[in-house]
């Protein structure tokens, strides 16, 4: 896919611009947003992004086009995971309503840095040392692994990051939240507010995301600007989703358990990549592995969709029979 550089820079610079107009919006009157607001604005974003891959699928052809779809689904269904933890740092900091939205567009725009970062680094890791795969491949199996034995644990089990216990422990603070600042001064003396330290602990969250949405995408595409890409328009309509779906995440039971299978079988598919690629000498070799089959980006498509689709079915599927039952124990058997 031959991208030119004034194409990088021109997807780069609307991004900015759209992050700029919300940053501006937002800073100037910090609210709530209103339900309509919020499905307005996240159809936009789900708008373009399909108006985007159809564009791709048109102008570069069909593979590309796919590409790109099957990496927005996964990098979407990665980043509503994420929005568990994001509800939980809010609560956990008591972020007052009106400020959470400046929280989460600092967050995202934190998110976009390093994965801007790491898809650089992944890109070069890529061309130069095809057994990259192999580490990717491992990493995506292993967080799959580790996702589903804790996909039963209760979330509210969230640690605070070492850097943010560095700052509560180091830095002067004011519990104070008298307006969504980072800094105020109050007797003359500079100190940090609760919004710093929730900014600090969603960005080293953001890192920590990184680690797995990043390798997961260049498991469906080589292209550094279709991961990009893919990653913007994911994580653009993530505020609106914050508040417009915060109490349908509870219903999501079987998220966990569903990405944690889309890793796996994204990991799988980098090691046969690698398998198929192979030039490390202690394995065949250094010949390629005939028998390691190459996935097709169709069949990544329809795998994606079908997990997150069944995921997503029989988790409110369980959800609705968990309801009815702890209704029946309220008001008692029900008569026939």
């Amino acid at each position: 896919m031959d991208v030119s550089p004034l194409i990088w820079w021109l997807t780069i610079g609307i991004a900015s611009a759209v992050l700029l107009v919300d940053v501006l919006v937002i800073g100037r009157r910090p609210h709530e947003p209103s339900r309509r607001e919020l499905i307005v604005a996240l159809g936009l974003y789900i708008g373009l992004a399909v108006i985007f891959g159809i564009g791709v699928y048109v102008f570069s052809g069909p593979k590309y086009g796919t590409e790109f779809f099957a990496g927005w689904l996964t990098e979407y269904s990665l980043s509503v995971d994420n929005l568990f933890i994001f509800i939980i740092i809010m609560s956990k900091f008591a972020v007052p309503r009106q400020f959470q939205q400046k929280a989460l567009l600092i967050g995202i725009i934190l998110a976009l840095v390093f994965r801007g970062i790491f898809i650089g680094v992944g890109a070069a890791a890529i061309e130069n040392f095809s057994w990259v795969f192999y580490l990717f491949g491992a990493f995506l199996i292993y967080t799959a692994v580790k996702l589903a034995l804790e996909g039963g644990e209760d979330e509210d089990e969230y640690e605070e990051p070492t850097v943010v216990k560095f700052l509560e422990r180091h830095i002067p603070l004011t519990s104070q939240w008298g307006s969504a600042k980072m800094f105020v001064r109050e007797n003359g003396k500079r100190l940090a507010t609760p919004m710093f330290v929730v900014i600090c602990a969603l960005g080293t969250t953001d890192l920590l995301f990184a680690l797995d949405s990043i390798p997961a995408i260049y498991g469906l595409t080589n292209e550094a600007y279709l991961v990009m890409t893919a990653n913007i328009f994911a994580l653009m309509g993530l505020r609106q989703l914050y508040f417009l779906i915060g109490g349908l995440l509870e219903r999501l039971v079987y998220l966990s358990y569903g990405l944690a299978i889309l890793l796996g079988f994204i990991g799988l598919k980098l090691i046969f990549h690698a398998l198929h690629e192979n030039e490390l000498p202690f394995i065949n070799g250094g010949h390629h592995v005939g028998w390691a089959p190459e996935v097709s980006i169709e069949v990544s498509l329809s795998v994606i969709i079908g997990i997150l689709a069944i995921t997503t079915v029989l988790s409110l599927l369980k959800s609705r029979s968990m309801t009815e039952a702890e209704r029946d124990e309220a008001t008692g058997p029900r008569s026939m």
